[in-house]
């Protein structure tokens, strides 16, 4: 934690940081903590220059939506996925958070910054992701208001709606093939058995 402070404390830029918790002594200047942000208005504001986050799928989105270029920070789940994808593109430099230290934290900072291909490449992606034949809002719009005039849309709803819980959770065929796989067993066991002892017969007639 405060690798990651004090490598902001050496950025000309300023920082909005949500942080809950006791301020760090090595807090620089150019830091704001607050205990919530709006992420997605402040991602869309003209002179946000990086994101440095995690990279959850939906700040990924949002990141790629308004055009963002990415410091990432895995730490569980699908998010070292999410940024590998991302490098692959061109939009983000993935810090390993086990090895991170104040230089290498300050270093990746200064590259995305500086570097006019990850913005570049997160613009192309933007303007991809934009492109849409209708407005998403106008399309949400469109779809809560066709939901409540055919009063729940029952006939888009899936299928598996009407299914027992048994079976939309396949314990069924689990217990089929659980049950299979142990008569296949003892049938082999049965089968060992059964010609160890008439070998055992023959050797003993012998």
């Amino acid at each position: 934690m405060h690798r990651k402070i004090s490598a902001f404390a050496q950025l000309p830029q300023k920082v909005i940081w949500r942080y809950t918790g006791a301020q760090p002594s090595t807090l620089g200047d150019n830091t704001l903590l607050v205990n919530w942000l709006p992420q997605n208005d402040l991602l869309g504001h003209a002179k946000t220059k990086v994101f440095v986050s995690h990279r959850g799928t939906n700040g990924i989105f949002e990141a790629i939506y308004h055009g963002v270029p990415i410091v990432g920070l895995p730490l569980v789940f699908d998010q070292d996925d999410n940024l590998s994808k991302m490098r692959h593109r061109g939009v983000d430099k993935v810090v390993d958070i086990a090895n991170i230290d104040r230089s290498i934290f300050k270093d990746a900072l200064q590259e995305v910054l500086t570097e006019p291909s990850y913005r570049k490449n997160v613009q192309k992606l933007s303007s991809l992701h934009r492109d849409t034949p209708v407005n998403p809002l106008v399309s949400v719009l469109f779809w809560i208001e066709f939901v409540m005039r055919h009063r729940g849309a029952a006939h888009l709803r899936t299928d598996s709606y009407k299914m027992p819980w048994y079976s939309y959770y396949s314990v069924d065929v689990v217990v089929f093939i659980v049950s299979f796989t142990v008569y296949i067993i003892f049938k082999v066991i049965r089968c060992l058995c059964c010609r160890l002892c008439a070998k055992r017969k023959r050797a003993k007639q012998d």
